[in-house]
């Protein structure tokens, strides 16, 4: 290196200009031109596969609903019991729609399963508000739980991730994917591709189908997905998946493009297949 070249490259990480950090498994191994702003691949051990501006703080939109889930199921709750839909539970943040209206009535357990596989906001809110001592003491909950997983970069605002606060790394949504994975029904939840709902009385059923269409790709082994998206945050994506059979965590966040994270999705898996060949 020349002293020129030394001295440019003092003055940029000095000033903070510098190219996104990558963490590759291999010196030797090609980068795999992942889009998203960041990206981990970790093992079941841990070990990081590959990494991109993996400790960067970035809001993590929907993701938050794997926490939501979490604290719900620790809290004992009984999931049969039905909830109904209030104003209260009403996007005045991101002014999102949803099909549950004002007076929808779920089972905690169905509330879990539509937050989860299809994002529906109203269904993580109904989840927070019914929460012992209300949202204000579930958010409390959800932060406790995150120190307590040692996510210490993260902060939780609200139990649908519509809050630009819903914030997080990389890295810590990696220790968030391995404790979810611990739980089944979220791991089911995260992986129906489709389900009927009957929240109306006299009503038809509502269909809903999961956010996250790699789980239509036979060559994916998905066993936990979760998907994210308001503006701040881009397009979010975390999976816990096996790849030539290896259990691996993925997450990957503030990508652009609404299909970027499933396409930084397969190109991570291209580039893990082509390590070990």
């Amino acid at each position: 290196m020349t002293r020129l070249t030394a001295l440019c490259l003092f003055l940029l990480v000095g000033l903070g200009i510098c190219a996104p950090v990558l963490l590759l498994a291999s010196s030797s191994a090609a980068d795999p031109k992942v889009r998203s702003a960041s990206a981990l691949v970790v093992d079941r051990h841990g070990k990081i596969i590959y990494g991109k501006d993996i400790e960067t703080v970035r809001p993590i939109a929907s993701i938050t609903k794997l926490m939501t889930a979490m604290v719900i199921l620790d809290s004992g709750l009984n999931l049969d019991e039905k909830i109904t839909v209030t104003r209260a539970d009403r996007d005045l943040v991101q002014l999102t729609d949803s099909r549950l209206e004002y007076g929808a009535a779920l089972t905690r357990r169905e509330m879990i399963l539509l937050a989860i596989m299809s994002s529906e906001n109203r269904a993580a809110a109904a989840l927070g508000r019914t929460y012992p001592g209300g949202t204000g003491k579930f958010v409390a909950q959800m932060n406790q739980k995150a120190s307590g997983l040692g996510m210490l970069a993260s902060r939780f605002a609200d139990a649908a991730g519509l809050k630009v606060e819903n914030q997080s790394t990389a890295s810590d949504l990696a220790k968030m994917v391995a404790a979810a994975d611990g739980y089944p029904l979220i791991r089911q939840a995260s992986t129906t591709q489709r389900m009927e709902v009957r929240p109306y009385k006299g009503r038809g059923p509502l269909v809903y189908g999961n956010t996250n269409r790699l789980l239509k790709n036979k060559s994916w082994d998905i066993a936990l997905s979760k998907t994210g998206y308001i503006n701040e945050a881009g397009r979010c994506l975390v999976m816990q998946a096996t790849i030539e059979g290896e259990p691996v965590a993925i997450v990957l966040l503030n990508s652009f493009g609404k299909l970027t994270p499933f396409g930084d999705s397969n190109r991570l898996r291209k580039w893990m297949l082509a390590q070990k060949n």
